[in-house]
């Protein structure tokens, strides 16, 4: 009785999580591409905007203790020019380089617009619709950036589609004037 209705209750509740992923948005599309650098990206910015808060609450006391104040007004520029610099500089500088790191990628065959997942300044994350047609690919090679969706610049890692189709079709190379093999064996 009561522990085969423990057990079937325990396997639907597994095929129910197995089943569903917790970045199953149906509005969004289908889950093409999911980006394996997210835990990191956010760990690192997380690390950077706390160590930050720490030294603007910790400033104050460490004039005060060491007497910094006291001294020369260039030993004080100095010193409020190191730690600016690692108070300011270092999130600002890390939430440019990743502001366009995909999390994770979601494709709408019906209507072709893809949604792209990253993480925006505060560290929540950002939903950013855009069509296949606004796909722009830089003329150079840029370190941060394999796509330009309108403006916004986009990285993503091609090795990590499941399907190389999905890559090539938001990069346009499907339907581009690349030689197709067809072409060629004619």
């Amino acid at each position: 009785g009561v522990l085969f209705q423990v057990a079937s209750f325990q396997g639907v509740a597994v095929r129910s999580l197995s089943t569903s992923s917790p970045h199953d948005h149906p509005e969004h599309g289908r889950l093409v591409y999911k980006g394996n650098l997210a835990k990191t990206v956010l760990g690192v910015k997380f690390f950077s905007y706390s160590t930050s808060i720490f030294n603007l609450f910790m400033m104050p006391y460490i004039m005060f203790k060491s007497g910094i104040g006291v001294e020369s007004l260039l030993v004080q520029a100095a010193f409020y020019g190191v730690i600016g610099i690692f108070t300011f500089v270092t999130p600002v500088t890390l939430h440019l380089l990743t502001k366009g790191y995909v999390i994770r990628l979601y494709y709408k065959d019906e209507v072709d617009t893809y949604t792209a997942i990253t993480y925006n300044a505060i560290l929540a994350e950002k939903a950013t619709v855009f069509h296949q047609k606004d796909v722009k690919i830089p003329d150079i090679t840029k370190m941060f950036t394999t796509f330009y969706a309108k403006t916004k610049s986009m990285l993503v890692n091609p090795m990590l589609f499941q399907n190389p189709q999905d890559y090539n079709h938001l990069m346009g190379y499907d339907k581009s004037s690349f030689f197709k093999f067809e072409d060629l064996e004619e």
